[in-house]
Protein backbone atom coordinates (compact mmCIF):
# COMPACT_ATOMS: atom_id res chain seq x y z
CA UNK A 1 0.00 0.00 0.00
CA UNK A 2 1.47 3.73 -0.80
CA UNK A 3 0.24 6.99 0.68
CA UNK A 4 -0.64 10.64 -0.52
CA UNK A 5 0.82 14.06 0.97
CA UNK A 6 -0.95 17.17 -0.08
CA UNK A 7 1.23 20.04 1.05
CA UNK A 8 -0.59 23.35 1.95
CA UNK A 9 1.32 25.88 2.71
CA UNK A 10 -1.04 28.70 4.00
CA UNK A 11 -0.25 30.23 7.02
CA UNK A 12 -2.19 33.83 8.68
CA UNK A 13 0.83 34.32 10.74
CA UNK A 14 4.81 32.53 11.08
CA UNK A 15 5.96 31.03 14.03
CA UNK A 16 9.62 32.39 15.19
CA UNK A 17 10.96 29.03 14.97
CA UNK A 18 9.42 27.72 11.56
CA UNK A 19 11.39 26.83 8.63
CA UNK A 20 8.89 25.21 6.47
CA UNK A 21 7.70 26.17 2.86
CA UNK A 22 4.90 28.66 3.93
CA UNK A 23 3.13 31.77 2.53
CA UNK A 24 0.55 34.72 4.69
CA UNK A 25 -0.57 35.15 0.77
CA UNK A 26 -4.14 33.36 1.03
CA UNK A 27 -5.05 35.45 -1.67
CA UNK A 28 -3.84 32.77 -3.88
CA UNK A 29 -5.30 29.84 -2.04
CA UNK A 30 -7.84 29.20 -4.81
CA UNK A 31 -5.63 29.44 -7.51
CA UNK A 32 -3.25 27.11 -5.48
CA UNK A 33 -6.12 24.11 -4.81
CA UNK A 34 -6.37 24.60 -8.51
CA UNK A 35 -3.36 23.51 -9.52
CA UNK A 36 -3.42 20.68 -6.95
CA UNK A 37 -5.85 18.82 -8.67
CA UNK A 38 -4.16 19.50 -11.98
CA UNK A 39 -1.16 18.20 -10.66
CA UNK A 40 -3.18 15.43 -8.64
CA UNK A 41 -4.88 13.97 -12.61
CA UNK A 42 -1.23 14.23 -14.02
CA UNK A 43 0.06 12.11 -11.89
CA UNK A 44 -2.43 9.32 -11.70
CA UNK A 45 0.42 6.82 -13.29
CA UNK A 46 3.28 7.98 -10.89
CA UNK A 47 2.60 5.26 -8.31
CA UNK A 48 3.05 1.78 -9.50
CA UNK A 49 1.10 0.56 -6.03
CA UNK A 50 -2.86 1.78 -6.78
CA UNK A 51 -3.80 0.93 -3.21
CA UNK A 52 -3.67 3.74 -0.76
CA UNK A 53 -3.06 3.01 2.63
CA UNK A 54 -3.18 6.78 4.03
CA UNK A 55 -3.92 10.47 3.20
CA UNK A 56 -2.60 13.20 5.09
CA UNK A 57 -2.74 17.26 4.48
CA UNK A 58 0.07 18.97 6.23
CA UNK A 59 1.74 22.22 6.04
CA UNK A 60 1.93 25.19 6.50
CA UNK A 61 -1.71 25.10 8.16
CA UNK A 62 -4.25 22.82 6.22
CA UNK A 63 -7.20 24.81 8.25
CA UNK A 64 -6.52 27.73 6.89
CA UNK A 65 -8.49 26.55 3.77
CA UNK A 66 -12.02 25.31 3.74
CA UNK A 67 -12.74 21.39 4.76
CA UNK A 68 -14.69 21.27 1.85
CA UNK A 69 -11.35 22.05 -0.09
CA UNK A 70 -10.64 18.31 1.39
CA UNK A 71 -13.64 16.59 0.67
CA UNK A 72 -13.22 17.55 -3.32
CA UNK A 73 -9.44 16.18 -3.68
CA UNK A 74 -10.23 13.35 -1.84
CA UNK A 75 -12.47 12.30 -3.94
CA UNK A 76 -10.60 13.21 -6.90
CA UNK A 77 -7.93 10.54 -4.97
CA UNK A 78 -10.85 8.08 -5.24
CA UNK A 79 -11.27 8.37 -8.90
CA UNK A 80 -7.53 7.89 -9.71
CA UNK A 81 -6.22 5.69 -7.08
CA UNK A 82 -7.85 2.64 -4.98
CA UNK A 83 -8.99 4.47 -1.53
CA UNK A 84 -11.36 1.13 -0.63
CA UNK A 85 -8.90 0.34 2.29
CA UNK A 86 -7.48 3.54 3.44
CA UNK A 87 -6.85 3.85 7.34
CA UNK A 88 -6.11 7.44 7.93
CA UNK A 89 -6.69 10.67 6.33
CA UNK A 90 -4.97 13.30 8.33
CA UNK A 91 -5.37 16.95 8.42
CA UNK A 92 -2.64 19.16 10.33
CA UNK A 93 -4.59 21.97 12.00
CA UNK A 94 -4.25 25.35 14.36
CA UNK A 95 -6.26 25.42 16.88
CA UNK A 96 -7.98 28.96 16.50
CA UNK A 97 -8.66 27.85 13.10
CA UNK A 98 -11.14 24.86 14.60
CA UNK A 99 -14.21 26.61 15.42
CA UNK A 100 -17.33 24.66 15.90
CA UNK A 101 -19.23 25.05 12.31
CA UNK A 102 -15.25 24.04 11.06
CA UNK A 103 -14.78 20.86 13.25
CA UNK A 104 -18.96 19.90 12.24
CA UNK A 105 -17.89 19.88 8.75
CA UNK A 106 -14.57 17.75 9.36
CA UNK A 107 -16.36 15.23 11.31
CA UNK A 108 -18.98 14.53 8.34
CA UNK A 109 -15.77 14.57 5.88
CA UNK A 110 -14.10 11.57 5.07
CA UNK A 111 -11.09 12.75 7.66
CA UNK A 112 -10.61 10.40 10.96
CA UNK A 113 -7.74 12.14 11.82
CA UNK A 114 -6.74 15.16 13.44
CA UNK A 115 -2.66 16.69 13.98
CA UNK A 116 -3.37 19.81 15.95
CA UNK A 117 -0.58 22.07 16.45
CA UNK A 118 -0.62 22.85 20.54
CA UNK A 119 2.99 23.55 20.93
CA UNK A 120 1.92 24.25 24.50
CA UNK A 121 -0.65 24.89 26.89
CA UNK A 122 1.59 28.01 28.64
CA UNK A 123 0.37 31.18 27.00
CA UNK A 124 3.44 33.26 27.72
CA UNK A 125 4.90 30.72 25.86
CA UNK A 126 2.59 30.90 23.09
CA UNK A 127 3.18 33.93 22.50
CA UNK A 128 6.86 33.92 22.62
CA UNK A 129 6.61 31.63 19.38
CA UNK A 130 4.09 33.81 17.61
CA UNK A 131 1.50 31.40 18.18
CA UNK A 132 -2.12 32.96 17.66
CA UNK A 133 -4.03 30.75 19.72
CA UNK A 134 -3.80 30.59 23.40
CA UNK A 135 -4.25 27.48 25.84
CA UNK A 136 -7.75 27.77 26.42
CA UNK A 137 -8.82 27.52 22.99
CA UNK A 138 -6.58 24.16 22.27
CA UNK A 139 -8.20 22.50 25.25
CA UNK A 140 -11.47 23.80 24.03
CA UNK A 141 -11.43 22.55 20.52
CA UNK A 142 -9.59 19.02 21.54
CA UNK A 143 -12.69 18.48 23.59
CA UNK A 144 -15.48 19.49 21.30
CA UNK A 145 -13.54 17.49 18.52
CA UNK A 146 -13.48 14.56 20.81
CA UNK A 147 -17.24 14.85 21.08
CA UNK A 148 -18.06 15.18 17.72
CA UNK A 149 -16.56 11.41 17.29
CA UNK A 150 -12.99 12.34 16.26
CA UNK A 151 -11.42 9.30 18.41
CA UNK A 152 -7.51 9.56 16.48
CA UNK A 153 -5.82 13.12 17.67
CA UNK A 154 -2.49 13.74 17.40
CA UNK A 155 -1.15 16.96 19.26
CA UNK A 156 2.66 18.91 18.85
CA UNK A 157 4.37 19.69 21.70
CA UNK A 158 7.44 21.88 21.89
CA UNK A 159 9.82 21.38 24.61
CA UNK A 160 13.69 23.03 25.27
CA UNK A 161 12.24 26.72 25.18
CA UNK A 162 14.48 29.45 26.65
CA UNK A 163 11.26 30.93 28.08
CA UNK A 164 10.27 28.37 29.91
CA UNK A 165 12.00 25.48 32.48
CA UNK A 166 11.59 21.80 33.25
CA UNK A 167 8.74 22.20 35.80
CA UNK A 168 6.72 23.71 33.51
CA UNK A 169 7.21 21.33 30.93
CA UNK A 170 6.45 18.73 33.36
CA UNK A 171 3.15 20.76 33.45
CA UNK A 172 2.51 21.30 29.97
CA UNK A 173 2.68 16.96 29.73
CA UNK A 174 0.07 16.59 32.75
CA UNK A 175 -2.20 18.81 30.78
CA UNK A 176 -1.75 17.34 27.41
CA UNK A 177 -2.20 13.89 29.22
CA UNK A 178 -5.50 14.89 30.97
CA UNK A 179 -7.01 15.36 27.30
CA UNK A 180 -7.16 11.59 26.38
CA UNK A 181 -5.22 12.32 23.09
CA UNK A 182 -3.76 9.55 21.53
CA UNK A 183 -0.61 10.72 19.63
CA UNK A 184 1.74 13.51 20.61
CA UNK A 185 4.66 14.21 18.73
CA UNK A 186 6.50 16.44 20.86
CA UNK A 187 10.19 18.34 19.32
CA UNK A 188 12.99 20.30 20.90
CA UNK A 189 12.97 23.84 20.07
CA UNK A 190 15.25 24.01 16.77
CA UNK A 191 17.20 27.82 15.76
CA UNK A 192 17.14 27.74 11.92
CA UNK A 193 19.01 30.39 10.27
CA UNK A 194 15.94 32.24 8.48
CA UNK A 195 13.69 32.02 11.25
CA UNK A 196 12.81 34.91 13.19
CA UNK A 197 14.69 33.16 16.24
CA UNK A 198 17.86 32.41 13.57
CA UNK A 199 18.38 36.21 13.28
CA UNK A 200 17.38 36.89 16.96
CA UNK A 201 19.94 34.09 18.04
CA UNK A 202 22.50 35.54 15.32
CA UNK A 203 22.55 38.99 16.95
CA UNK A 204 22.73 37.48 20.46
CA UNK A 205 19.22 37.87 21.38
CA UNK A 206 17.71 34.45 22.22
CA UNK A 207 20.44 31.75 23.59
CA UNK A 208 19.29 28.66 23.27
CA UNK A 209 18.87 26.23 26.18
CA UNK A 210 22.08 24.56 27.58
CA UNK A 211 22.11 20.59 26.84
CA UNK A 212 21.97 19.45 30.21
CA UNK A 213 18.42 20.62 30.57
CA UNK A 214 17.11 19.50 27.36
CA UNK A 215 18.27 16.14 28.28
CA UNK A 216 16.20 16.81 31.57
CA UNK A 217 13.58 17.67 29.71
CA UNK A 218 13.54 14.65 26.85
CA UNK A 219 13.99 12.31 29.96
CA UNK A 220 10.98 13.57 31.51
CA UNK A 221 8.93 13.86 28.63
CA UNK A 222 10.25 9.89 27.66
CA UNK A 223 9.36 8.75 31.33
CA UNK A 224 5.97 10.72 31.68
CA UNK A 225 4.44 9.42 28.56
CA UNK A 226 5.72 6.19 29.38
CA UNK A 227 4.07 5.70 32.85
CA UNK A 228 0.84 6.78 30.87
CA UNK A 229 0.88 3.88 28.48
CA UNK A 230 2.55 5.64 25.28
CA UNK A 231 4.84 3.62 23.46
CA UNK A 232 8.09 5.73 22.16
CA UNK A 233 7.74 4.27 18.76
CA UNK A 234 9.70 6.78 16.99
CA UNK A 235 12.27 9.85 17.70
CA UNK A 236 10.10 12.42 17.94
CA UNK A 237 6.27 10.49 18.31
CA UNK A 238 5.00 9.07 20.93
CA UNK A 239 1.57 7.01 20.99
CA UNK A 240 -0.89 4.78 22.45
CA UNK A 241 -1.12 1.21 21.17
CA UNK A 242 -2.39 0.84 17.57
CA UNK A 243 -2.81 4.48 17.58
CA UNK A 244 1.23 5.50 15.61
CA UNK A 245 0.68 7.62 13.05
CA UNK A 246 0.50 5.11 9.87
CA UNK A 247 1.17 7.48 7.07
CA UNK A 248 4.43 9.75 8.70
CA UNK A 249 5.67 5.62 9.44
CA UNK A 250 5.18 4.41 5.70
CA UNK A 251 8.16 6.74 5.52
CA UNK A 252 10.51 5.03 8.01
CA UNK A 253 9.39 1.67 5.93
CA UNK A 254 10.24 2.15 2.51
CA UNK A 255 6.91 2.69 1.56
CA UNK A 256 6.29 4.83 -1.66
CA UNK A 257 3.88 8.13 -1.61
CA UNK A 258 3.00 10.40 -4.04
CA UNK A 259 3.83 14.19 -2.77
CA UNK A 260 1.71 17.02 -3.84
CA UNK A 261 2.22 20.67 -4.33
CA UNK A 262 4.89 22.99 -4.01
CA UNK A 263 7.67 22.23 -1.25
CA UNK A 264 6.56 18.26 -1.91
CA UNK A 265 8.60 15.65 -1.94
CA UNK A 266 7.42 11.81 -3.61
CA UNK A 267 9.24 8.58 -3.84
CA UNK A 268 8.33 5.44 -5.79
CA UNK A 269 10.53 3.38 -4.46
CA UNK A 270 13.53 3.85 -6.67
CA UNK A 271 14.20 7.68 -7.06
CA UNK A 272 12.72 10.83 -5.50
CA UNK A 273 11.32 13.24 -6.86
CA UNK A 274 10.15 17.15 -5.24
CA UNK A 275 8.82 20.55 -6.23
CA UNK A 276 10.35 23.57 -5.67
CA UNK A 277 8.97 25.88 -2.42
CA UNK A 278 7.41 28.55 -5.00
CA UNK A 279 4.05 29.06 -4.75
CA UNK A 280 3.95 31.67 -7.82
CA UNK A 281 5.96 29.35 -9.87
CA UNK A 282 3.96 26.28 -8.78
CA UNK A 283 0.72 27.98 -9.87
CA UNK A 284 2.23 29.26 -12.98
CA UNK A 285 3.22 25.52 -13.92
CA UNK A 286 1.11 22.49 -12.99
CA UNK A 287 0.81 20.07 -13.99
CA UNK A 288 3.70 20.97 -16.36
CA UNK A 289 6.25 18.44 -15.43
CA UNK A 290 8.58 21.93 -15.40
CA UNK A 291 8.06 21.78 -12.05
CA UNK A 292 9.63 18.56 -10.33
CA UNK A 293 13.36 18.16 -9.95
CA UNK A 294 14.45 14.27 -9.81
CA UNK A 295 17.05 12.24 -8.61
CA UNK A 296 17.28 8.55 -9.46
CA UNK A 297 19.05 7.09 -6.46
CA UNK A 298 22.23 5.03 -6.18
CA UNK A 299 22.26 2.22 -4.19
CA UNK A 300 24.56 3.98 -1.89
CA UNK A 301 22.35 6.17 -1.46
CA UNK A 302 18.92 3.88 -1.03
CA UNK A 303 21.59 2.02 1.93
CA UNK A 304 21.48 5.81 3.60
CA UNK A 305 18.21 6.21 3.51
CA UNK A 306 17.36 3.16 4.78
CA UNK A 307 19.24 3.30 7.60
CA UNK A 308 18.72 7.14 8.06
CA UNK A 309 14.91 6.30 8.05
CA UNK A 310 14.91 2.90 10.42
CA UNK A 311 17.07 4.45 12.92
CA UNK A 312 14.62 6.83 13.52
CA UNK A 313 12.15 4.05 15.15
CA UNK A 314 12.56 1.96 18.14
CA UNK A 315 12.83 -1.63 15.80
CA UNK A 316 15.17 0.00 14.14
CA UNK A 317 17.43 -1.99 11.33
CA UNK A 318 16.13 -5.60 10.54
CA UNK A 319 19.28 -7.50 9.69
CA UNK A 320 17.44 -10.13 7.71
CA UNK A 321 15.76 -7.32 5.43
CA UNK A 322 18.83 -5.24 5.25
CA UNK A 323 20.82 -7.94 3.72
CA UNK A 324 17.74 -9.05 1.31
CA UNK A 325 17.59 -5.35 0.19
CA UNK A 326 21.03 -4.64 -0.06
CA UNK A 327 23.44 -7.77 0.04
CA UNK A 328 25.60 -9.71 1.82
CA UNK A 329 28.64 -6.76 1.61
CA UNK A 330 26.33 -4.13 2.87
CA UNK A 331 25.03 -6.09 5.68
CA UNK A 332 28.94 -6.75 6.66
CA UNK A 333 29.60 -3.05 6.59
CA UNK A 334 26.69 -2.05 8.39
CA UNK A 335 27.95 -4.91 11.16
CA UNK A 336 31.22 -3.89 11.59
CA UNK A 337 30.25 -0.48 11.70
CA UNK A 338 27.52 -1.41 14.10
CA UNK A 339 30.22 -3.06 16.25
CA UNK A 340 31.95 -0.26 16.99
CA UNK A 341 29.03 1.98 17.83
CA UNK A 342 27.71 -0.74 20.14
CA UNK A 343 30.90 -0.70 22.35
CA UNK A 344 30.84 2.66 22.85
CA UNK A 345 26.95 1.89 24.18
CA UNK A 346 25.65 4.24 21.34
CA UNK A 347 24.08 1.22 19.65
CA UNK A 348 22.41 -1.97 20.88
CA UNK A 349 21.08 -5.29 19.18
CA UNK A 350 18.43 -8.33 20.10
CA UNK A 351 17.83 -11.16 18.08
CA UNK A 352 16.28 -9.21 14.82
CA UNK A 353 17.01 -5.68 15.24
CA UNK A 354 19.89 -3.02 15.65
CA UNK A 355 18.36 0.29 17.17
CA UNK A 356 19.77 3.29 19.02
CA UNK A 357 18.83 2.87 22.86
CA UNK A 358 16.74 5.86 23.82
CA UNK A 359 19.16 7.81 26.17
CA UNK A 360 20.58 8.37 22.72
CA UNK A 361 18.00 9.49 21.10
CA UNK A 362 19.17 13.60 21.13
CA UNK A 363 22.60 12.35 19.30
CA UNK A 364 20.99 10.37 16.73
CA UNK A 365 21.77 12.40 13.72
CA UNK A 366 25.64 11.54 14.15
CA UNK A 367 24.85 7.71 15.35
CA UNK A 368 23.04 7.37 12.21
CA UNK A 369 26.03 9.22 10.05
CA UNK A 370 28.56 6.91 11.37
CA UNK A 371 26.48 3.86 9.55
CA UNK A 372 26.40 6.02 6.08
CA UNK A 373 27.74 4.17 2.83
CA UNK A 374 31.34 5.62 2.22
Amino acid sequence: MAGIYTHIPFCKSVCGYCDFFRSTDLSRSSAYVEALKAELTANGEFLSDRQIKTVYFGGGTPSTLPPKTYTELIEQMAGIYDLSEVEEITLEANPDDLSSEYLKALADSPINRLSIGIQSLHDDELQFMNRRHDAATAIKVIKEAQCLGFDNISIDLIYGLPCSTTERWKENLKQALSLNIQHISAYHLGIEPRTRFGTLASKGKLKPVDEATSQEQYITLRETLLAHGFEHYEISNFALPERHSRHNSSYWNDTQYLGLGAGAHSYDGHSRRWVAGNLGRYIALCPSTEIYTREELSEDERYDEYIMTRLRTAKGVNIEELQKKFGARKLQYFSQRAEVLKARNMLKSDAEHTFIPPEKYLISDSIICDLFAE
